[in-house]
């Protein structure tokens, strides 16, 4: 539940594709043939799975309303693995899509089927009736499992009688086809833009705070490493999809191309697979999406994420990263100087990744001891 099988968005596409490969291992282990319902919103025209490997169901007001429709699907499961979008199950996203989201998992509990929160960023929940609703959620499911130790500590606020896990994102686990063999001539740079970012700078709104001009930064970064001969700079899209409008990158790489020539304009990728497949051919990347930095750090290339809310924080700090960005104490200087030092040092930073990548293999080991519970509980119909 709440995963996707078209999003525009591939972090979104990334989870999906991850968590199912998680799920249908750890039941296969345990003998169960896994059928599956990705039950969610339409979020995009992409297909990154076929009708063979998951049944789609479309959550809107008609199919929330009709007795026939998010009801039944629901009560016909023998579990629900709920994902959130990754980081959904909030108040920051307005009270219609919280509501969709926590009553597709009242659904879950009055319908009698094991509930379990996927790897997700937990709130904030920061005004009534947020708080009192999820906590009634949370304390009735099976297990809830944050995916950073600020989600996890927040889950102890919010519902202390909860069976709430540590673990870390699954998109950790995203199969891919490794291309590490194109390293080795000109250093290949990748620059995720994040039109969602560069829009928010030159508008002046600036939202999320960053104290770094995001559209400064990162036009300094791509003039400083076009005018090095042994450098090609790859801008890597993320939400390719103009149906984001504001937040989509595909538009925006469109413009840098034009303004850069020599930049290597990576394709739109049909989907998540394909996306961290050309990141592991990088020799290093700085990344404003939080799912292109994973990709990255899972296939061993060094990456500076560019921090904008506390998803980033709270997953980097847990596995002791600290070459970050982040959204306060860094001015325009200072955010450069530390992109460009990290680029001179990227073998340390591809350490602290391989390093790093023992404590996602622990975190995802805890989420795989829920997911056998779990299917030890559900009742196969």
């Amino acid at each position: 539940m709440w995963h996707s099988a078209s999003s525009a968005n591939l972090g979104v596409g990334a989870l999906t594709v991850a968590n199912l490969a998680i799920t249908k291992a750890v039941a296969e282990e345990l003998g169960h043939e896994p059928r599956f319902h990705i039950i969610g919103m339409r979020d995009g025209n992409r297909t990154y799975l076929g009708p063979e490997e998951a049944e789609i169901f479309v959550v809107d007001t008609l199919s929330l309303l009709n007795p026939l429709g998010a009801w039944k699907v629901i009560g016909e499961q023998d579990c629900v693995i709920d994902i959130g979008a990754g980081d959904s199950f909030a108040d920051i996203y307005g009270l219609k899509r919280f509501l969709f989201l926590w009553l597709t998992k009242l659904f879950a509990i009055l319908r009698g089927v094991p509930l379990l929160l996927a790897p997700q960023t937990i709130g904030p929940f920061t005004r009534f009736p947020y708080r009192d609703l999820a906590r009634y959620v949370m304390e009735r499911a099976n297990a809830v499992i944050a995916r950073d130790r600020l989600s996890l500590e927040f889950t102890h606020e919010v519902a202390p009688k909860a069976n709430s896990v540590l673990a870390v994102d699954v998109a950790f686990a995203l199969p891919y086809e490794d291309q590490s063999h194109l390293r080795g001539g000109k250093t290949r740079v990748g620059v995720n833009v994040s039109g969602l970012l560069f829009n928010e700078a030159e508008s002046g709104r600036n939202r999320f705070g960053l104290e770094a001009n995001y559209a400064v930064l990162m036009r300094r970064f791509i003039e400083t490493l076009i005018a090095q001969p042994d450098t090609e700079v790859h801008l890597i899209v993320h939400v390719p999809s103009s149906l984001q409008g504001w937040d989509e990158d595909a538009s925006l790489a469109d413009r840098l191309a034009q303004e850069y020539p020599s930049v290597i304009r990576a394709p739109n990728f049909p989907g998540p697979v394909e996306a961290k497949s050309y990141i592991s051919g990088l020799d290093f990347l700085v990344a404003g999406r939080m799912h292109a930095c994973i990709a990255a750090f899972s296939a061993g290339v060094p990456v500076v994420p560019i921090a904008y809310s506390r998803k980033f924080i709270g997953l980097f700090e847990m596995l002791d990263y600290s070459w970050i960005v982040p959204v306060k104490g860094l001015g325009d200087e200072a955010a450069y100087d530390l992109l460009m030092d990290c680029l001179a040092r990227r073998s340390e930073l591809t350490k602290a990744t391989n390093d790093a990548m023992a404590k996602v293999r622990t975190l995802l080991d805890a989420y795989r001891a829920e997911l056998r519970t779990l299917f030890e509980r559900a009742t196969v119909r």
